[in-house]
């Protein structure tokens, strides 16, 4: 039997929907700045596709471009001029920053209030406390592929592997809130495959191209895989390359019930519930009520 190929596009087309179903049914228009520092060329198609998203959904986009050499300085008081301006819902910092930059002292310069990524401090503290608040996007992204496989989450067990504050430590309360019996597993776990077999629902969120093989997954398991490696691809021509993710995936197709690829899989999710959460803020800065499509997600 092989396993489902979960759908990252479709899922995330479908919470775009509902996210352009709940502007039209407020009283104002939500904004969402993403500011980006350099050249990268990655960063910037990614940085133009929220534009294009943010507008299609509509709300209004504020894109804030600066060149590489940008003083952090100068950076944290644009950072800050968007926390006080009353027109902006959401601010994103595109990451990684040049080198030069302190990246936590220009989050930290974030209204928490604004901040749709989920990654301040008090954003943080908020989900460790369980108190409503903005949660990052990339785990959001991996509950609700596993919620299209297994609506009720409630007793399964999750194994997390990454203990990133980006992805592996959010993901791994995120999973907990839905009364999932969590293992947030590492480089230093102890016989990491058999941990991993014991999995209903594991995401790798590690960083390191296919190391999740076919015989660390549990037959009928659900894999989330949150990697985008690029690796050599002498199959296209000298020099090429690939994107791949942390689970060897043609592998995990015959021993799972479902795969999300990558990419295609939570990487389209990661921008859908960006626009969900800049909706989310603008709601409650605004004292507007959460439209329904949104409140029951």
């Amino acid at each position: 039997m092989t396993a489902r190929t979960i759908d990252g596009k479709a899922i995330a087309a479908w919470v775009r929907a509902d996210v352009a179903t709940a502007v039209k049914a407020l009283p104002g228009q939500p904004a969402l700045a993403v500011v980006l520092v350099g050249d990268d060329p990655a960063s910037h198609v990614y940085v133009s596709s929220k534009a294009k998203q943010t507008i299609e959904a509509g709300m209004r986009s504020v894109e804030v471009r600066l060149p590489a050499n940008t003083a952090e300085g100068d950076l944290i008081q644009k950072v800050r001029e968007l926390s006080a301006d009353p027109s902006v819902d959401g601010i994103l910092v595109q990451l990684p920053l040049p080198k030069h930059i302190d990246e936590a002292a220009v989050l930290a310069c974030v209204d928490p209030a604004k901040d749709v990524d989920g990654l301040t401090e008090a954003s943080a503290g908020k989900l460790v406390l369980g108190k409503p608040g903005l949660r990052p996007c990339t785990p959001v992204g991996c509950v609700i592929l596993a919620k299209t496989e297994r609506p009720d989450l409630s007793g399964a067990n999750v194994v997390v592997i990454g203990r990133s504050i980006l992805v592996g430590k959010p993901a791994a309360l995120l999973f907990l809130e839905q009364n999932a019996t969590v293992t947030l597993a590492h480089s230093k776990t102890r016989d990491l495959k058999m941990v991993c077999r014991g999995a209903d629902i594991l995401v790798a969120a590690v960083g390191r191209p296919e190391m999740v093989r076919g015989d660390w997954i549990r037959p009928g398991a659900i894999v989330i895989d949150v990697g985008t490696n690029r690796v050599p691809a002498p199959e296209k021509g000298e020099g090429k390359t690939k994107l791949v993710g942390d689970v060897a995936f043609s592998e995990a197709l015959q021993v799972a019930a479902a795969v999300s690829p990558s990419p295609g899989g939570v990487g389209p999710m990661t921008i859908a519930c960006l626009l969900r959460n800049t909706v989310l803020a603008a709601c409650a800065r605004r004292g507007w009520a959460v439209p329904d499509m949104l409140a029951a997600g």
